[in-house]
């Protein structure tokens, strides 16, 4: 009875543990030259999943989104939650949206964790027309 007790509680720490591997800090990488760009956080509210800049790891860090819409539109990009809404299905968060502060379009969005859980991969896309980055876990 006792084994089996221990055994059920170590399987919900573990399913809990699981289930926030998304959350935490993650490192963006620029397509072009391959170098760090800024750091995402990835957090939980009321259920979802959003993500802001906390960190610009470039030169401009007192960049605006000149290109963004709406309440986005000349903000300062530190600081700009660009995940927005995602809901976990299985390993894989959907259901909501990405924006790309350089040109200011939002994108629906889906995040996976890679196998070694220290890289996360990032989808934005419209339609059937995607693209995929790769962040890397900010280890503190």
């Amino acid at each position: 009875m006792r084994n089996n007790l221990l055994l059920l509680i170590l399987i919900l720490a573990n399913l809990q543990l699981n289930a926030q591997d998304i959350l935490g800090k993650w490192k963006t990488i620029d397509d072009e030259t391959g170098e760090p760009k800024s750091v995402v956080e990835i957090y939980e509210k009321e259920g979802k999943i959003y993500g802001k800049i906390v960190d610009i790891l470039t030169k401009n860090r007192d960049a605006i989104c000149k290109k963004c819409d709406g309440e986005n539109k000349n903000q300062p990009i530190l600081g700009l939650e660009i995940i927005n809404g995602l809901e976990k299905d299985d390993a894989i968060y959907e259901g909501g949206t990405i924006l790309n502060p350089e040109n200011g379009k939002v994108y629906k969005c889906r995040l996976k964790l890679e196998e070694d859980t220290d890289t996360l991969q990032v989808r934005g896309y419209i339609a059937f027309l995607y693209k995929t980055q790769y962040w890397k876990r900010v280890i503190e």
